[in-house]
């Protein structure tokens, strides 16, 4: 039996191409230092040969509906970069919790973390 319903056999979830997408607002923005650290880490991470275009897609794309509805552009780019680098050996997962624990030890602010980096100088002093 054909199926004539050729858009539910050839298109997931994430393709909008030909769909209605709503209002679009066209004012300018500066983006957020985290959003311009995402941006640097996927130039400096695809140069490095850790992944391709078509890797970072491929976890976006399999994301979910959910993700794409909850999570803002970049963040579902910080969590394609991060599954990327872990499938090419980067660094685990293990090391990863490791990491963010250190650093959210250090302080919410650049002055708390400057604040404690200086007083531990001190303290060695």
């Amino acid at each position: 039996m054909k199926n004539n319903n050729t858009e539910d056999m050839h298109s997931r979830w994430h393709d909008m191409g030909g769909k209605p997408a709503g209002k679009l607002e066209f004012s300018e923005h500066d983006f957020e230092l985290w959003e311009k650290r995402v941006d640097a880490l996927m130039v400096l991470a695809s140069s490095k040969g850790y992944f391709t275009v078509d890797g970072l897609r491929r976890v976006l794309e399999d994301m979910g509906e959910k993700a794409f509805s909850e999570m803002t552009y970049y963040e579902r780019w910080m969590a394609s970069i991060n599954q990327n680098l872990v499938e090419a050996g980067a660094y685990t997962l293990q090391e990863l919790g490791e990491k963010m624990a250190e650093v959210a030890n250090r302080g919410l602010t650049y002055g708390e973390c400057n604040a404690q980096e200086i007083e531990e100088n001190m303290n060695e002093s």
